[in-house]
């Protein structure tokens, strides 16, 4: 009998792509959904994408906020793949507003898969858990062992969230002898194929380059990796033997907005693409109506650079291009009908 996974939040970008991914290597796929009806729609399309059989994703209600359906979801499973997070599309003022949810959520999925059996959880977190430090200056490489102070001011609900969550998670598998069983994979900005038009948030950064929402580009510069090379981490994370305990940055190569918009020009010169940067203090001016951008502006005039060898070393993933990245989500926005041009 193949070996069952849990895949949390299996609609969503990355999760998809993971389950994708397990099917592709024989696996047998669970996954949790907060409406079962809703979710079987997008179980038909991986099963499509995988090239397996109709009914091949079994799939289980339960949400991050209740106990409900999690015993039901680890049954079994001799891995997890926690991606489900809560993230809105508006944030919340509240810059704690989505710890409790994604914190009490990871422990559910830690507390039910480990007492289970479940012989690895792979969590998914950000480099969001890492960058956010004051006083960076103008070049910032992180590493595995850097963490985001969640009490700096400049802190915005997402990021105080993955880090709490995090932090929250190591200490659980601390406290319990567990940690060489957790993995947690923290991706930079995610890009690539949007298949099944369920993009995160990552895809609005193309999207608002290339349908000119900036008059000119945020000077704002993020590590870059593509959403097929995250989940290929994920999976191999799952059974690597040197993975346990550890913190995987997905990402490689940083593109500042300016080079992404230069790098779609060349692909559409009849779009109406923005050129040259736009000056912090605009972006800090139009973040004060714009809640979204609030998110940007810790992050702006600094190179943050992955230092993420070791990654591969212990994956054997090697990231495709950030070009190739960022043109794989420009033609998904496209053929989904996001972006007309």
């Amino acid at each position: 009998m193949a070996d069952r996974v849990l895949v949390t939040g299996i609609s969503g970008f990355i999760a998809s792509h993971i389950a994708v991914k397990l099917l592709e290597k024989g696996y047998a796929v669970r996954g949790t959904v907060r409406n079962a009806v809703k979710g079987a729609d997008i179980a038909v399309k991986i099963c499509a994408a995988a090239n397996v059989p109709e009914g091949s994703i079994e799939l289980v209600e339960a949400d991050l906020s209740s106990d409900a359906g999690w015993e039901e979801a680890v049954q079994d499973c001799r891995y997890i793949q926690h991606i489900a997070s809560p993230l809105p599309i508006e944030p919340p003022s509240d810059r704690e507003g989505l710890v409790p949810e994604a914190r009490a959520g990871a422990q559910r999925v830690l507390e039910h898969g480990f007492s289970a059996g479940a012989e690895r959880i792979v969590m998914t977190s950000s480099i969001a858990s890492m960058i956010g430090q004051k006083g960076r200056g103008k070049y910032f490489k992180f590493g595995e062992n850097d963490w985001t102070d969640p009490e700096w001011k400049k802190q915005t609900a997402y990021p105080v969230s993955k880090t709490r969550a995090e932090i929250s998670a190591w200490a659980y598998v601390e406290a319990q002898g567990l940690k060489d069983r957790l993995t947690v994979v923290n991706p930079a900005m995610v890009f690539g194929p949007d298949p099944f038009n369920n993009g995160s948030a990552s895809l609005q950064v193309v999207k608002a380059l290339l349908t000119k929402e900036f008059p000119k580009s945020p000077q704002l510069a993020f590590p870059v990796i593509d959403v097929r090379d995250v989940a290929a981490i994920h999976v191999a994370a799952m059974i690597a033997e040197n993975a346990g305990g550890r913190r995987l940055i997905a990402g490689k190569e940083t593109l500042w907005f300016k080079d992404m918009a230069n790098i779609l020009r060349q692909a559409y010169p009849a779009a109406r693409l923005p050129k040259g940067e736009l000056p912090n203090i605009l972006l800090k001016l139009i973040s004060v109506f714009d809640d979204r951008l609030k998110t940007l502006l810790a992050d702006l005039g600094i190179f943050n650079e992955a230092d993420s060898a070791y990654v591969s070393t212990i994956t054997q993933v090697i990231p495709r291009p950030a070009k190739e990245a960022v043109l794989a989500t420009a033609e998904s926005l496209i053929a989904n009908g996001v972006v007309e041009l």
